[in-house]
């Protein structure tokens, strides 16, 4: 254990030592790159007006999120309606998409607590 934790700390030190080294050149390339998408002068009133343009832009983007959830929910209809000709590679599909919604419902109730099983804190 004691090994590890110096394993640990030495590949955290390197990473340290990476970042100081080489983590301003790569900001300021990122920049350089991405400086088309930077608002100059950064005031609070353009950061408001962004963050407006942001959400009505999300917002007025919901019809056709529901128009094509409709669309899915159509499909998954037809598919039930005719679930005897459902190939075993649709059905197994479908099972492993219906597994992973369980899980990721059952990892988050799980983190909701705390990362704790039974919802007690040791």
């Amino acid at each position: 254990m004691a090994s590890q934790l110096r394993q640990l700390q030495s590949k955290a030190c390197q990473a340290t030592q990476f970042l100081s080294k080489h983590g301003t050149t790569y900001y300021k390339q990122l920049i350089e790159q991405n400086k088309q998408y930077i608002q100059e002068p950064a005031t609070v009133e353009k950061c408001s007006e962004l963050s407006k343009q942001l959400f009505y832009t999300r917002l007025a983007s919901l019809p056709g999120r529901k128009e094509s959830l409709q669309k899915e929910l159509e499909y998954v209809k037809s598919l039930w309606k005719n679930r005897q000709d459902l190939k075993v590679e649709d059905a197994g599909i479908a099972a492993l998409f219906g597994l992973e919604c369980y899980c990721w419902f059952c990892v988050g109730e799980i983190a909701g607590r705390g990362f704790s099983i039974t919802g007690y804190h040791v």
